[in-house]
């Protein structure tokens, strides 16, 4: 597939463009414009087979470089499900250009995919990331005519960081403000569907589990090591996707290693009984002698692969 700014799509209506930072339109631009930022990292590009349709559209207001997003779009003559890929990298790094291997697959089954950067913790402690992450889905809502994507069927997945934040937007309340001027601040910002590769769920954890990676504490604004009792407790909880779970929320799947070193697989474990006593759909698929990577399992790919099919194809 050649590379291209952005493939045609089917509309139903005349509507502005989507908000593109147009130093990125180009992969190579995009790929100068960021190694040159504190924010980048080396060798982030896609893969030459997935160009991007839109690299870089804008989708927030606090700051352009982090809220944008990379579109690829599945062809068809009719609106598309989507899913829209949250990157991890400790809420401190990573890059919304990265996007997971079974992308291609899922295009190739008429999924259309969004990949989400967002404010670091360096930035903006949490909240930040998760408010990110809700005006993400607004915003590809509110485009939903131009990029012929099903407004109804957005789902969301991420690995470490990114899976906790796809667990925020499994769990939190609806973000959608009827009252506002602000078209995208109108729009839901729930989801169909979850899928977490790895993500912490319940930061009470630290206080009987060991974890070891400063980002728990950095997240939230404290020193590493942080002792439990003098960390915010407020934010402990609101940081936590499962003191948000509540009936209606989404179906989700957790991968999760057993020998995770850097989210217990203690995590996925609770999330999954609170999610399932709640009487929400949940699965979680556990695999042995994999550590902080459940990706690259073959069971966890196919029921990545089979539970995206079941929620937002069938």
């Amino acid at each position: 597939m050649a590379p291209v700014a952005q493939r045609a799509v089917a509309v139903e209506k005349k509507t502005a463009p989507v908000p593109v930072r147009k130093a990125n339109m180009e992969p190579k631009a995009t790929e100068q414009a960021r190694s040159a930022k504190p924010r980048a990292t080396q060798n982030k590009k896609l893969s030459e087979r997935t160009p991007a349709d839109i690299p870089a559209a804008v989708y927030g207001r606090d700051n352009p470089e982090a809220q944008v997003i990379g579109i690829y779009l599945a062809k068809s003559n009719k609106p598309t499900p989507l899913l829209v890929w949250i990157h991890g990298g400790g809420w401190s790094a990573g890059s919304y250009s990265r996007i997971p291997g079974f992308a291609e697959e899922l295009l190739t089954m008429g999924i259309s995919v969004a990949s989400v950067e967002y404010r670091f913790a360096q930035e903006a402690i949490h909240p930040a990331q998760v408010n990110d992450c809700q005006r993400a889905i607004q915003f590809l809502r509110a485009s939903a005519d131009r990029l012929n994507i099903d407004p109804a069927r957005i789902g969301v997945a991420g690995g470490s960081a990114g899976a906790h934040l796809a667990l925020c937007m499994a769990t939190w309340d609806d973000a959608a403000n009827p009252r506002s001027k602000d078209p995208v601040e109108r729009e839901s910002s729930r989801v169909t569907c979850a899928v977490s590769y790895a993500g912490p769920s319940d930061w009470t954890l630290i206080k009987d589990v060991k974890h070891n990676h400063p980002a728990y504490w950095k997240l939230l604004g404290h020193e590493p090591q942080t002792p439990f009792k003098e960390m915010n407790q407020k934010l402990i909880a609101d940081v936590s996707p499962i003191a948000h779970i509540s009936k209606g929320d989404a179906p989700t799947l957790l991968c999760h290693g057993n020998d995770d070193p850097i989210v217990p697989i203690q995590h996925a474990k609770r999330m999954n009984k609170a999610l399932k006593r709640a009487g929400v759909e949940c699965r979680l698929v556990a695999v042995d002698g994999v550590g902080h990577s459940p990706g690259r399992d073959e069971e966890v790919m196919r029921a990545t692969l089979a539970f995206f099919k079941k929620h937002l194809l069938d």
